[in-house]
């Protein structure tokens, strides 16, 4: 099976290549902006018609893609996001590889939820921020195209490689600097926030899986356990061997609001948002995962703990 994976450097999709050339059946093929992958092309800027001459010269089995921005402007967001799958699924409209879509969304597209709900795939998305509305658009030209494809739906992805502008990078950076500096107290905002974290190679597995099936729609990837910020925070201290304090920190007054893990120093530099929450789910969000086993055969293997450790190891490195 010929697999195109389009993303791989990105953070999911650097796991995806890992998981695809471990498997023997799959050679695969990685485009990207990079100059390291094999084809280079930008989706946001490069036309349908170009992409359809490479599939139809390739001819490959699966499109992964894997591609987009999760920082930045409406705009930008919308032209990563929206505008890049836009090309992908007119292009596979065109060619005549019959290529099958495996498109990676997030658990932004669905919004606030209901605090002790599990949120399924036939909830009715109401993204709250710029982020999931530029995804859910992507989503809904995913199944609105007439391909075979699927949209994993992923939640809070976590483990090695995590971005130091995540909630759970943050919160690793700040510790970091607390030990370097010997302080007793940390300081952190957004501590009663509850996210479904999910491993990045948890996740790399269910996209496998789903190129391999003939499932379509959108499939939740979660863990379906949501985790309060200040118990993953917990848990980080005791992996890193951290002896003080984790306390609360209060928002700041007016619009100016701290972002979840934002250690104190952080609010001096403190910017307006227009969402309470930057990834715009509010204060609970827990992915119901059955469609994931049912249809995928997929369950999350990794536990929080052991992403952390991993997520640690890497911020203890830069000691």
């Amino acid at each position: 099976m010929r697999v195109l994976l389009i993303g791989a450097n990105g953070y999911i999709g650097r796991f995806v290549a890992d998981r695809l050339l471990a498997d023997p059946a799959v050679q695969l093929t990685a485009l990207g902006r990079g100059d390291d992958a094999d084809v280079r092309f930008d989706l946001a800027t490069g036309s349908p018609g170009a992409l359809t001459r490479f599939l139809d010269a390739v001819h490959p089995g699966v499109v992964v893609n894997c591609a987009g921005a999760t920082r930045g402007g409406a705009r930008d967001l919308t032209r990563h996001n929206t505008v890049a799958v836009a090309t992908v699924c007119e292009a596979l409209r065109r060619s005549g590889c019959g290529a099958r879509l495996v498109q990676t969304g997030c658990g932004s597209e669905y919004g606030p939820s209901q605090p002790g709900s599990s949120t399924a795939e036939d909830a009715v998305p109401r993204p709250g921020g710029p982020y999931g509305v530029s995804k859910l658009a992507a989503t809904e030209l995913v199944l609105g195209s007439g391909l075979d494809a699927v949209v994993l739906r992923v939640f809070s992805p976590a483990g090695p490689g995590t971005p130091a502008g995540s909630p759970l990078g943050r919160l690793a950076e700040a510790m970091r600097r607390a030990m370097q500096a010997g302080d007793g107290e940390l300081k952190l905002a957004g501590l009663g926030v509850q996210r479904d974290f999910v491993d990045v190679r948890d996740v790399a597995r269910a996209v496998h899986a789903a190129s391999l099936s003939a499932a379509q729609g959108v499939i939740n990837i979660g863990s379906g356990r949501a985790v309060r910020l200040r118990d993953a925070a917990t848990v980080l201290a005791r992996v890193a061997g951290y002896g003080g304090a984790l306390n609360e920190l209060d928002a700041p007054p007016g619009p100016h609001r701290a972002q979840l893990g934002h250690p104190r120093g952080d609010l001096d530099h403190a910017v307006p948002v227009a969402y309470p929450y930057p990834d715009g789910c509010g204060s609970w969000q827990q992915a119901d995962v059955r469609t994931a086993r049912d249809r995928l055969g997929w369950r999350p293997r990794i536990n929080l703990e052991e992403s952390l450790a991993d997520i640690w190891m890497e911020a203890a490195c830069r000691i």
